[in-house]
């Protein structure tokens, strides 16, 4: 027998923890661009923990949730009313619970008035986002907005009818100047290096390429708090919707899962219309987010793609099993001890050493099926921030930076396209036919050329013979031993 659909109706059929609120007390005072599973097993929770802390205080703080171009979410989402399951997951079991504050979900190229109308409403406070690196229009190595942007020249053409986030954020703040309401906080929750300060320069950009006293006013007006998030959300899978099925008794087609451990710290540079109290459900609200955002793109981030590229590569299909290497757990450690924490300013009251422990245990996570080939997606636009950083300090400092030079040659090999076996990979990526291997050329030539894109690695890189001979030498180890083989002869010579 069909089990019955998750939605309001059949919403306390459920067999697991439901909202402690009532949903139709609830009113919208968040728009979130970005629905995708992080945020709904992240932003979400946090938002759905605070009210839950004093529902009477919390009735303004309701999500409106959007998608920029995909609506598959929204047509997931909307006849199950915004519920979803979250399932944590760890090898004592799965936890499964039902979120209730994202109320509606719409999808922006359908009715982009309609967006930026609701975005100019006096009740909408915060815009959060989590649209990946790519969604931000901007070059990676400068972190300035790329005018050449296809997003970008539509947008600049069609001002009422925009495609990409600074777009619709400038659009809707226009809205807001003419009328005389003040703008709202534009929390960015993507994993970039000063993310605030860089979404700030971004709509700032984009305004000024019309109207100039417009970017004044939001860079005078417009909060930009910038934010360190974590927690391990892996894609989800059909199977995931059999198991969502199994644990509520009803039929979700939008469930997330992701692992105990979660954080998000905040800049507290909030406008006078306020916040959620999310520090009752455990965010922390700082002075200065710089500590924590360095710490966590180069440790956890730049790991995450290192174990991507690599452990892809090996043929191994998740984290999990990567690290369950003892290969790759050596050259972890190395990493982590020799070439990243000494780059790294340990935040108040942190000892990094700890804080690696934990991420091998959390990549540990046996019940956490977070794939190699997802995290590998989009690396032109990752590793600027993950990666390049700190080769940079190590250069400057004129210290070994070997396993470094593999995770580089790593995914130079995974975005030339052409796996181990000679197989064909899915490389997902804006850059990926710049990327893609030219058969007929040297492995010296294609390392240059790949090195040679500035948006990527930047003018200084691109130019510096240290460091394309020590990624060319990486890439032809890569090319004559195979990924694992390489990984082991690291750990031997690495300093």
């Amino acid at each position: 027998m069909m089990s019955e659909r998750l939605d309001s109706k059949t919403l306390q059929n459920a067999k697991v923890r439901l909202p402690a609120f009532d949903r139709t007390e609830l009113r919208p005072g968040i728009v979130h661009i970005g629905l995708g599973a992080f945020f709904r097993a992240h932003g979400v929770i946090y938002n759905d923990d605070a009210i839950e802390t004093d529902p009477a205080t919390h009735d303004g703080w309701g999500i409106i949730g959007v998608s920029l171009r995909s609506p598959s979410q929204r047509d997931r989402l909307e006849p199950q009313d915004g519920l979803y399951t979250t399932i944590e997951r760890s090898a004592s079991g799965d936890r499964p619970r039902i979120m209730g504050s994202l109320l509606q979900s719409i999808v922006a190229p359908e009715v982009p008035e309609r967006l930026i109308g609701i975005l100019a409403d006096s009740g909408i406070r915060i815009v959060t986002i989590t649209v990946t690196e790519k969604g931000y229009c901007h070059d990676p190595a400068t972190g300035r907005l790329n005018p050449a942007h296809p997003d970008i020249v539509h947008d600049v053409e069609h001002r009422e009818r925009p495609v990409s986030l600074p777009g619709f954020l400038v659009a809707a703040l226009k809205l807001r100047r003419d009328r005389g309401i003040a703008p709202f906080t534009i929390v960015s929750c993507d994993n970039l290096p000063s993310n605030g300060k860089l979404l700030r320069g971004l709509v700032c950009d984009f305004a000024a390429l019309s109207d100039d006293s417009l970017a004044a006013w939001i860079e005078s007006n417009a909060p930009f708090p910038s934010t360190m998030v974590d927690r391990i959300v892996p894609a989800a899978t059909d199977n995931d919707l059999l198991l969502a099925r199994d644990l509520t008794g009803l039929r979700d087609l939008a469930p997330v899962i992701h692992e105990p451990f979660r954080q998000w710290v905040i800049e507290d540079i909030f406008g006078a219309a306020g916040r959620p109290a999310w520090e009752r459900a455990g965010a922390q609200f700082v002075g200065d987010v710089e500590p924590f955002e360095l710490m966590k793109l180069r440790m956890l981030n730049g790991t995450h793609s290192a174990l991507a590229y690599l452990g892809f590569l090996s043929g191994i299909q998740t984290i999990s099993q990567t690290v369950a290497d003892p290969v790759f757990r050596d050259f972890l450690a190395g990493l982590w001890r020799n070439e990243i924490i000494p780059t790294v300013p340990a935040p108040d009251g942190t000892d990094l050493a700890a804080y690696a422990d934990q991420l091998l245990e959390r990549y540990s996570n046996p019940a956490i099926s977070h794939r190699t080939a997802q995290i590998a997606m989009d690396g032109s636009q990752k590793l600027p921030q993950r990666i390049l950083g700190t080769v940079r300090d190590r250069l400057k400092a004129g210290q070994p930076w070997e396993r470094l030079a593999l995770i580089i040659a790593a995914f130079i090999t995974y975005a030339g396209g052409t796996d181990e076996k000679g197989q064909a990979i899915d490389v997902k990526d804006p850059l990926a036919n710049q990327l893609k291997a030219d058969g007929q050329a040297s492995p010296a030539t294609h390392v240059r050329h790949v090195i040679s894109i500035g948006s990527i690695f930047g003018a200084d890189l691109g130019r510096d013979e240290r460091f394309i001979k020590t990624v060319e030498a990486a890439y032809r180890t890569l090319l004559t031993h195979g990924a694992h083989a390489a990984v082991s002869a690291t750990n031997q010579t690495a300093e």
